[in-house]
């Protein structure tokens, strides 16, 4: 069969990209053309310039981005014969403006910052694959002058017509700027293309001295080879040079001048040439700019922030730093409710009052991301100056900030690093100050606090044991202990309270009190309290079928206020229950009772139903919270646990009689309501006879053991039996 053709935007260009670029390829052709020493017109100029079109979009997208094929691009174009500086300017203006709109799309498709960012790299690759291409070029042209001049002054006195001729021809045309000035400097002759460079008079330039256009800016060495080559002590040099142009603005190129001899080797002549890299430097200066410079404030950013820092760190000895790291308190709400154009106008507003706090000396203020800016300090008297600095921020902070018709009141908090350059590195400075900043934000924001290495150990350890956390749990590292719950009346092993425990490969055994928490804010409580759970009872019911009469021994498991809240909290507790086969009555679930402050009955449900089905429910910690005991009789719980706060002072003999009687208060109200009461912290003999005596249910401590492996829980327990 006969293939038919595709027509752009067809199943073979499904999203026109062909037709995009040959538009984006005809704007460029009639941006350069009227600029373009060519012979094509400029229909075929468009089609010369459709396979660079080409090789930007695809570069555009390219994963890895590899920029250097717009430097091939560059190059193509001084082939090309696009050598005005001119045709430079308005292909990397085209670029600029229309490459992102009409080759912005991709698989995959880059964000509109990423495009952004890749746009102006091929813009920096494509002018210097276009310089170096000139570069080349003109290195050609001057060989060819030279060799002219030669041809001159050797052959006879009949062929010097014909290559002056060529000369001048080579003189006048060529794309950079040529002028000839004798050993004193003075300015003998110059080509048109030097002359528009220097503002389009001729006077302006013929007839100068090369010494009149020095400049601030020179290089220390530029004079001292321009001395040496004029000595006959070298041929030639090359230098980066700027020039002032007649009118006052600043021209910068790149400067070859080379050392013409007579016939008999005598230096004779100079001979400069001169590429205009004036657009490019700007280009140069307007990326880095951008790569220093946040989009959003006009501070400097990360990177320029991260320069700065490293060399203050960097200093001799005397050198001091000072690290301000704040981070706005609340913003995210104030995103999330009015939107990211307000949140971002807001910052606006930040960033001009920080800026006007670091106007001193060695001070800049940085934003690093999102709501979080540093300011930096640096001299001998830092340990001053950076708390200076740090209120000047608050107060600056402090008067509400107007955007759209409202007004905010912005806080921060301040984490502040200070000390003496080159003990730290960069990212443990930065550590250090987001560690302090976090230490600020938790004691209630609007403040700011001073970096404590102690306190950066704990803060690392913490998110050590973090990060570490699910690992632990998938490689099995923990592990419970079980401490018995006597019953007071005979002395029987009632019970256990089941307590996990982390074999840390590093850290060693660590208490529920040092990871918990950290469990808790992570969300792993979850599995991790199920995992417990499961563990606890299977015990339980081994311990059962090992009992000499089988009795109810009862398991005690600690549940979180992350999983109160848990949707799979009763669920999971029927499946583990029906698994292992132990009765509910055997299993007691501890609750805090600053967990239960103020619940609701949406919280309290999934507690009910356990009680029904009837799983004990234990308050936990009784009398540390608000202790509204009028709140008891709507609580599913049938068991109270007394804090260790209430036994401490029957540890004195004579006992504390306001102990005496709050206990006795409680232990009244309790069994009024039905509740069991367990103390805590029983540690003396005397103590678990006071409370016996006051009618106390069950307890738990030294006094009768710590907490243990099962199986010695099991001896405790064969012991009473016998």
């Amino acid at each position: 069969m006969k293939a038919s053709s595709q027509a752009p935007g067809s199943a073979a260009d499904p999203d026109g990209l062909e037709d995009r670029l040959r538009r984006f390829a005809t704007i460029w052709s009639r941006a350069i053309f009227p600029v373009t020493a060519t012979s094509l017109t400029r229909p075929e100029l468009e089609e010369h310039l459709l396979p660079m079109a080409r090789t930007l979009s695809a570069a555009l997208h390219a994963r890895p981005f590899e920029p250097q094929a717009a430097h091939r691009v560059g190059t193509a174009l001084v082939q090309a014969h696009c050598t005005d500086a001119e045709a430079l300017s308005r292909t990397l203006g085209v670029i600029d403006a229309y490459l992102v709109l009409y080759c912005g799309s991709g698989d995959p498709e880059p964000t509109a910052e990423e495009s952004r960012a890749r746009c102006a790299r091929l813009q920096h690759a494509l002018a210097a694959g276009f310089a170096q291409g000139l570069r080349e070029r003109t290195l050609a042209e001057q060989e060819a002058i030279a060799r002219s001049s030669l041809l001159a002054r050797s052959d006879a006195v009949q062929a010097l017509h014909a290559t002056e001729a060529r000369f001048r021809a080579v003189f006048e045309g060529a794309a950079i700027g040529i002028g000839i000035a004798d050993l004193e400097g003075n300015v003998l002759e110059v080509n048109e293309t030097l002359t528009r460079m220097f503002g389009g008079l001729e006077h302006h330039v013929r007839g100068r001295k090369v010494t009149d256009w020095s400049h601030p800016e020179d290089r220390p060495h530029v004079w001292q080879l321009y001395r040496e080559l004029v000595r006959g002590e070298r041929d030639h040099f090359r230098v980066e040079k700027p020039f002032f142009r007649n009118d006052g603005t600043v021209l910068w190129t790149n400067l070859t001048v080379s050392l013409l001899r007579d016939a008999e080797g005598r230096p004779q002549y100079q001979l400069a040439l001169m590429e205009d890299t004036t657009e490019r430097r700007l280009l140069n200066l307007r990326l880095r700019y951008e790569a220093t410079h946040d989009a959003l404030t006009g501070l400097p950013n990360r990177t320029l922030f991260f320069e700065r820092l490293e060399k203050a760190l960097s200093g001799g000895e005397g050198s001091r730093f000072g690290l301000c790291y704040l981070d706005l308190d609340g913003f995210k709400a104030i995103n999330d409710s009015l939107g990211h154009a307000t949140g971002d106008r807001l910052l606006v507003e930040v960033a001009d009052r920080l800026q006007s706090c670091a106007t001193a000396s060695g001070e800049m203020v940085a934003r690093i991301g999102g709501d979080e800016f540093v300011a930096l300090t640096t001299g001998p008297e830092t340990q001053r100056e950076v708390d200076d600095l740090a209120t000047r921020i608050l107060a600056a902070l402090a008067s509400p900030i107007s955007v759209d018709g409202r007004e905010f009141t912005v806080r921060g908090s301040i984490g502040i690093v200070e000390g003496p350059a080159g003990e730290r590195t960069t990212a443990e400075v930065l550590r250090s100050a987001d560690i302090t900043m976090y230490r600020a934000k938790s004691a209630g924001g609007n403040r700011f606090e001073l970096a404590d290495p102690e306190a950066d150990a704990r803060a690392i350890t913490r998110h050590g044991l973090t990060t570490a956390l699910p690992a632990a749990l998938e490689r099995g590292e923990f592990f419970i202990e079980y401490q018995p719950l006597v019953h007071l009346g005979d002395g029987s092993v009632h019970g256990a309270e089941a307590l996990v425990r982390w074999c840390h490969p590093q850290h060693g055994v660590l208490g529920p009190d040092q990871f918990i928490p950290l469990a808790e804010h992570t969300g792993l409580i979850v599995p991790l309290g199920r995992w417990v759970l499961q563990e606890a009872v299977r015990q339980a019911r081994y311990w059962q079928e090992r009992h000499s009469d089988g009795g109810p021994l009862r398991i005690n498991v600690n549940l979180s206020p992350t999983q109160l809240h848990h949707p799979g909290l009763v669920a999971e507790t029927v499946d583990v229950l029906e698994r292992s086969g132990l009765a509910p009555g055997a299993l007691c679930l501890e609750v805090t009772e600053s967990a239960l402050i103020g619940a609701d009955e949406e919280l309290l449900k999934p507690l009910r139903q356990l009680a029904e089905m009837g799983v004990d429910i234990a308050l936990d910690d009784f009398g540390t919270g608000y202790s509204n005991l009028a709140n008891l009789r709507r609580l599913p719980v049938s068991v109270l646990k007394l804090d260790r706060s209430f036994t401490q002072g029957m540890q004195r003999h004579p006992a504390d009689p306001v102990d005496l009687k709050i206990v006795e208060g409680i232990v009244s109200l309790a069994h009024s309501l039905q509740l069991a009461v367990t103390v805590e912290g029983v540690e003396t003999g005397a103590q678990a006879e006071q409370l016996r005596e006051l009618g106390c249910d069950t307890a738990q401590g030294w006094y009768y053991a710590r907490p243990g492996p099962p199986d010695k829980l099991h001896a405790l327990s064969l012991a009473d039996a016998v």
